[in-house]
């Protein structure tokens, strides 16, 4: 289960690092609407290319060929690519090192005057660097699958939440498939994982989707879960080894952002890193901004959680108000998972989402 999506915001940052129409190309398939489904709130079909601020759709792509094609292009590039080798420590100080063995081959220790930590949410860089995680609770589960002849429009994302029970359809078409996800309490009785629960996740996803959408639909990969709780690392960098990605911060699946944050760390690492030959400079100056950036997703990913998926006559009274004024103004629901974390995070913005003002 990897990321296999760039929010539009996403696809600027991919732009930005010339590696767009790269994508677009060889895997990518564009969504250019959305149709979000928020209980008895429906909100209005849209349009990412006339409506976000980067006038870009979402992009999705099967994970595999993506890394392939990226890694292809980065040998293109001059970069030195090794298989079959497994990172067995890092250093970090005055002579950063990274210490590797290949198969049945002896250790070798490569020395490098930055050290760059992408190896995922449960990252040994991070681990071996000594940063300190965080973690939000557990509250959520995602499962998903590859799904081939889903009964969907090819170029709309679907994504469609049942807040009085916590459960959330997300679908994302690809090229000749479909990914689909089902997220649902970290308290239920179960976990959506392996074949034998197959029929279970297209069940369970059928009472909050239209079940047209799955009729004739047949898994072509595995079905596999995972807990959607953020954890992260306050200022990723220290002593020349810098994190990105999910080993920076690994955001909340169910609002997307995961891939579209790895790239926006790529793109500020890189910008800061070519401005100036102080390169602790760089990292330290990369380190703030993603904090920043950081720091407002997951804010923005907690508010919406709280409205959308939380349970209880309390909820159900928030939402009641809340909604009720969404469906007259549309603006309240604020837009940062299309439109990305640049977007005001404020009180107000808050305040406006949960109908106090």
């Amino acid at each position: 289960m990897r990321g296999e999506g760039f929010s539009p915001w996403g696809v600027d940052e991919a732009r930005k690092l010339g590696i767009y129409e790269l994508l677009r190309s060889s895997c990518g398939h564009e969504l250019t609407q959305a149709s979000a489904t928020f209980g008895p709130l429906s909100m209005p079909l849209r349009d990412l290319t006339a409506t976000t601020p980067q006038r870009a759709p979402l992009l999705s792509f099967f994970h595999p060929t993506m890394q392939e094609t990226l890694l292809e292009w980065a040998v293109g590039k001059g970069a030195e690519v090794r298989r079959g080798v497994t990172v067995t420590a890092v250093k970090g100080g005055s002579d950063p090192a990274v210490t590797t063995v290949a198969h049945h081959g002896p250790a070798e220790q490569l020395h490098a005057r930055l050290i760059i930590g992408a190896d995922g949410r449960r990252s040994m860089v991070r681990h071996w660097g000594g940063f300190t995680v965080q973690h939000d609770p557990e509250s959520n589960i995602i499962s998903g699958v590859m799904l081939e002849n889903m009964k969907v429009p090819a170029d709309t994302l679907q994504w469609l939440i049942h807040p009085d029970s916590g459960k959330i359809v997300v679908i994302f078409p690809q090229r000749d498939c479909a990914r689909a996800y089902l997220e649902y309490p970290a308290s239920a009785p179960y976990r959506l994982q392996n074949e034998r629960q197959i029929s279970h996740f297209i069940e369970e996803s059928a009472i909050i989707a239209p079940p047209e959408f799955y009729l004739g639909a047949r898994p072509i990969g595995p079905l596999a879960s995972f807990s959607g709780a953020d954890s992260w690392v306050d200022h990723p960098y220290r002593d020349n080894v810098v994190l990105v990605g999910d080993a920076a911060a690994s955001s909340d699946p169910t609002y997307g952002q995961g891939l579209s944050l790895t790239l926006r760390d790529i793109r500020v690492l890189r910008d800061q890193l070519l401005a100036t030959s102080d390169w602790n400079a760089a990292a330290n100056t990369y380190a703030r901004e993603h904090d920043s950036y950081y720091g407002v997703t997951h804010r923005v990913d907690n508010w919406l959680t709280d409205l959308l998926m939380t349970t209880g006559p309390q909820s159900v009274t928030r939402r009641d108000r809340a909604f009720g004024l969404i469906a007259e103004d549309p603006t309240r629901f604020p837009d940062h998972i299309m439109s990305g974390p640049d977007l005001p995070a404020g009180d107000n913005v808050r305040r406006r989402l949960f109908g106090e003002v």
